[in-house]
């Protein structure tokens, strides 16, 4: 800004002693003119030279740096030091300035590459980064200025992103983009090493781009398994239904089978009583005692007993005297009579009480129903 309102002043008087010297120039050169007045036009004249030197010469000696800019000054081409933001003035004929922005710079870079199985890809990275100010001699040295050194800088992380991501294949790539992302930004931050002299803030792959045809191909990859997993979901319904069904007749069977064996037990139990009953109506001598399980063993009572919780009611047994009455052949002849009866009366195929045999006695036990 310094230099703008110095080249203007300056321009403005050097125009000025023009203007003035060739007015008064041709004033003198008139006859009725005084000498004395001659003397003028050459004193503007020499103002004039003098405004001509000063605005070729000072205006662009002053030199100002920007807040967030470093300047190298070179010295007839040869890096005589830096200078911070501020303004200062060295003379432009010997003395150049190079301005290196050290703000964050903003980097979008766009390539292409293959993934492993072929497939093009485009891809975008976004970069971030800032050179580091106490080293900008160094960057004007190595590498000339900062657009070679961001040139560099893409350079690299270009080839470190293809490296990347030509590893995997494209439908990795696909299903784990944000993984590929994280490996892409540690890949370039490990390529731009110390000797670039900039400090990394950031890179993230922003996108990646593969061709329609794979893209579409994808795509109806991706319907075909939706699809192929609604068949699943709906065949793995369609069994569960199907498995409740069956649990449920299962349990109907089980009740029903429940249920005859309930009905078969107490026509069981019935018909027992009804044997008993009837050796005792043709003359036989029946005994009956009581079974209890006391503290877990088996005894044998002629009377009943008081429940408690060591003391469990089992059944009653009762013993037929088969010497008394008709005689063992003929008990054996009634109850099979009885029985073909009931079959005759019921069809019934419940199975038969315990029954104990024995010369001289014949043995039922009832259970406690």
């Amino acid at each position: 800004m310094i230099r703008g309102i110095l080249f203007a002043v300056f321009a403005i008087f050097t125009i000025a002693m023009i203007v003035a010297t060739t007015y008064f120039w041709v004033k003198s050169n008139n006859k009725d003119e005084k000498k004395g007045q001659k003397a003028l036009p050459r004193t503007l004249a020499i103002l004039s030279l003098v405004g001509v030197a000063l605005f070729a010469t000072i205006p662009g000696s002053f030199h100002q740096v920007e807040t967030g800019t470093v300047a190298v000054v070179r010295n007839l081409g040869k890096i005589k030091g830096t200078r911070g933001p501020g303004t200062y003035f060295d003379f432009y004929m010997v003395n150049s300035y190079e301005v290196y922005d050290t703000k964050v710079q903003q980097d979008k870079i766009t390539t292409s590459a293959y993934s492993k199985d072929g497939q093009t890809m485009v891809l975008e990275v976004f970069l971030q980064y800032q050179i580091q100010s106490e080293n900008v001699v160094k960057i004007a040295t190595e590498y000339g200025n900062l657009d070679a050194l961001q040139a560099r800088i893409e350079t690299v992380t270009i080839e470190k992103t293809k490296a990347v991501m030509s590893s995997a294949e494209a439908m990795t790539i696909i299903q784990n983009r944000s993984q590929f992302s994280n490996s892409v930004s540690a890949s370039v931050r490990e390529g731009i090493s110390d000797d670039y002299y900039v400090n990394v803030k950031d890179v993230v792959l922003t996108n990646i781009d593969f061709t329609n045809e794979f893209e579409r191909s994808v795509e109806d990859k991706v319907i075909a398994e939706q699809e192929k997993q609604a068949a699943i979901t709906r065949a793995e319904a369609e069994l569960e239904v199907a498995k409740l069904e069956a649990q449920k007749k299962i349990e109907e069977a089980r009740g029903n089978a429940e249920a005859q064996k309930i009905i078969a037990q107490a026509s069981a139990e019935a018909a027992t009583y009804n044997i008993v009953e009837l050796a005792k109506t043709v003359g036989y001598t029946v005994n009956e005692t009581y079974l209890y399980s006391v503290e877990g063993v088996e005894r044998e009572f002629a009377a009943k007993q008081a429940e408690s919780e060591t003391t469990i009611y089992l059944g009653t047994k009762y013993v037929i005297d088969l010497t008394s009455g008709p005689g063992q052949d003929q008990f054996k002849v009634l109850v099979e009579d009885y029985l073909k009866y009931l079959a005759y009366l019921e069809k019934w195929n419940g199975e038969l009480p315990d029954v104990v045999s024995g010369d001289d006695a014949l043995s039922i036990i009832v259970p406690n129903s």
